[in-house]
């Protein structure tokens, strides 16, 4: 099977390329591509190797062999390059020309978050905090050992390509936000914290996802979300209808505050786990099954009615449940407002748990940060490659319905 990259639009003289994505491996051979490592570096290799093609073509104006007029020069062989990879090290032919003027961007965006992580292994390993393990990965992943002037020169370039990303300005509308925080653990003056790390995606009217904002934080607090919000707000953002949060009761209040005008979330699958505080451990298994259906209906009025129907169930077997179910749930319902086809997306925090789930995986190797800089080098990194990943993506939702409601609803109110 050949792994295919699209060029879109077909290339031609003065035209940008965009890939638009790889094409998918089926999912019938995922076990088989999974179990097979070399079979998966074949089949990456083979994509990078046409997206370099792809790039030269549209350097020099013609693809090869081929006569075109104003072509802007001509291929003069290739030169072999390693790339480490998420399956491991890849050589890889890049193509020249005879100027010596073509250069790619792939390995730069391919290798950013590899070599953040590479680059908080080697500050382990110098300050003298790691392990035997830490030091054979990262000359696995280098071929050899860090100095001091060596990880200076490797952040030098990657903390100003990443702050750019965190510092970027925000000129859509972002109707839709999500905001969360998770926690790394992190070494300052000998000593290990937490660290709480602050993230906000958006959804433009275009439908795409975008990593909004990165930041660290002493611990998840009003003032902390607080002064995260307010960056996202002086960087641009605006036009915030809609915000999922899990029941923080700090970042309640700073959506309040700066965002005064959006509707306010609760993620439900929080509350869902928060019910289980009210309940003795040998419950019922079809109380908060039945519970969770609520969130499945068509509209309002129907989960209201399921609502009634539950308390009534269980009021006597769980008062306790019940009671805070009732004083609770309305804020997770918050979604049915929205087009029907958006509740899926927009009743829980769930895209943001994967992009932590993400971070979580390839911090894992890393355990306990040598300092702040080195974990927000890292987690931003991995979120920039993210953000990219998702704007090269088809859009996430489909934000037509949404204006058409918005458009029902001032018809309805003239």
């Amino acid at each position: 099977m050949r792994l295919i990259v699209e060029i879109d639009p077909p290339l031609a003289k003065g035209h940008t390329m965009t890939v638009r994505k790889l094409k998918a491996v089926p999912r019938r051979l995922e076990a088989l591509v999974a179990q097979d490592q070399d079979l998966l570096k074949a089949l990456v290799k083979e994509a990078l190797d046409q997206m370099l093609q792809a790039e030269m073509t549209e350097f020099l104006g013609a693809a090869p062999g081929e006569r075109a007029a104003g072509r802007g020069g001509y291929r003069s062989g290739y030169y072999g390059r390693g790339l480490i990879t998420r399956v491991g090290k890849i050589e890889l032919r890049v193509p020249r020309d005879r100027s010596g003027e073509f250069s790619t961007a792939l390995f730069e965006r391919f290798q950013r978050s590899e070599k953040a992580l590479v680059s908080a292994l080697a500050e382990m390993y110098v300050q003298g905090v790691s392990t035997r393990k830490v030091k054979a990965i990262t000359e696995e992943l280098c071929g050899h050992s860090f100095s001091a002037s060596v990880i200076s020169t490797i952040n030098k370039g990657l903390d100003e390509t990443l702050t750019k990303f965190a510092r970027r300005r925000l000129t859509d509308d972002y109707p839709y936000v999500i905001l969360d925080a998770r926690y790394e653990k992190v070494r300052e003056e000998g000593v290990i914290q937490s660290q709480a790390v602050l993230i906000a995606i958006g959804i433009n009217w275009e439908g795409k996802r975008e990593v909004l904002g990165v930041e660290l934080a002493n611990r998840e607090s009003q003032t902390s979300w607080r002064e995260f919000l307010l960056s996202l707000k002086q960087r641009g953002l605006s036009g915030v209808e809609f915000v999922v949060t899990d029941d923080h009761a700090g970042l309640r209040k700073a959506i309040a505050e700066i965002l005064p005008q959006a509707a306010w979330q609760r993620c439900y699958v929080h509350f869902l786990r928060n019910a289980l505080d009210y309940l003795p451990r040998k419950a019922d298994d079809d109380c908060l099954q039945e519970l969770r259906w609520i969130y499945d209906r068509r509209n309002l009025k129907e989960a209201q009615a399921d609502l009634a129907a539950w308390l009534k169930r269980w009021q006597a077997r769980y008062p306790k449940l019940t009671d805070w179910v009732e004083d609770n749930i309305g804020s997770t319902l918050t979604f049915y407002r929205l087009p029907r086809l958006h509740h899926r997306h927009m009743k829980s925090t769930n895209m943001i748990e994967r992009l932590n789930e993400e971070l979580r995986r390839r911090t894992r190797v890393v355990r306990i940060f040598p300092n702040i800089a080195s974990c927000l080098r890292l987690t931003r990194a991995l979120c920039a490659e993210t953000h990219e990943a998702w704007l090269e993506d088809n859009r996430y939702i489909n934000m037509d319905l949404l204006r058409e409601e918005r458009k029902e609803q001032l018809r309805k109110a003239a």
